[in-house]
């Protein structure tokens, strides 16, 4: 029930515990909507928050440093090993530095997706040390 005293939902219900299944679930967001939570028209192709943020020069590219960074710092509560960390660090490190070239740097949001490069470094490694989280994908 909404009202004065509740906050409004957008529909989205993400957990908030420190469990494996909860991190995956709030870092899958997370990456959908960096990455892939819009379309565009015509070519069918998935872009995200991180492409659309990143054309305010400078300002939204590190904004969308913050978020990637956010993954990075949830990983690091899971226990991945320092080159894990290392490996998706230096992911946003350069999407960072190629987002700072004006129009090569946002033609390069389409292409380099760190935030979908390090979901897939959290997914192997929940897979190996924590398989009760992984999801059936149909």
């Amino acid at each position: 029930m909404e009202g004065p005293d509740r906050p409004q939902t957008l529909g989205i219900n993400l957990p908030s515990g420190t469990d494996p299944a909860s991190v995956r679930a709030r870092v899958e967001a997370v990456e959908m909507l960096l990455e892939r939570s819009f379309r565009v028209p015509g070519v069918n192709m998935p872009i995200g928050l991180d492409a659309i943020i990143g054309l305010v020069p400078v300002i939204g590219d590190l904004i969308t440093t913050a978020m990637g960074a956010y993954i990075v710092w949830e990983a690091r509560n899971l226990g991945l090993s320092k080159w894990q960390l290392t490996r998706m660090g230096a992911n946003v490190a350069f999407d960072t530095a190629i987002g700072l070239i004006p129009i090569v740097g946002d033609a390069a949001d389409f292409v380099f997706r760190s935030n979908s490069r390090n979901l897939r470094i959290i997914k192997k490694h929940l897979d190996k040390h924590h398989p009760e989280t992984r999801i059936i994908e149909g």
